[in-house]
């Protein structure tokens, strides 16, 4: 359902462009919109691999594994619901500690 929105949004600025007589400038913001998508990409690829590669270090080292096991009275506090010794947990307590380290993006795959 959002698919046929966002592209009836689109269909409709670009009829409404092309009405109002401004098909060259929709043209030029989208090329400039394109190029910024590109280059947020390639930033982000380069900074969460930096961090996710941090925190593959600290996971073979056994940091993780520490801080899961101080963590865990809080993740049981947090999500009851999951049972002791499920992957989800090792997921869920991954990304709690890259937040609390401040890895920003690095959080966003252990999360997902």
């Amino acid at each position: 359902m959002l698919n046929y929105l966002w592209g009836a949004m689109l269909l409709v600025g670009v009829v409404y462009g092309a009405f109002q007589g401004r098909l060259p400038e929709l043209t030029v913001v989208a090329l400039d919109s394109a190029k910024d998508a590109v280059s947020l990409c390639i930033t982000m690829t380069g900074v969460m691999s930096l961090w996710v590669g941090l925190m593959e270090i600290a996971q073979k080292s056994g940091m993780i594994r520490q801080a899961a096991r101080k963590l865990q009275p809080f993740i049981n506090f947090m999500f009851p619901g999951i049972p002791k010794g499920h992957k989800a947990r090792e997921y869920i307590t991954t990304n709690v500690i890259a937040n609390i380290f401040g890895l920003g993006w690095a959080a966003t795959p252990a999360g997902l």
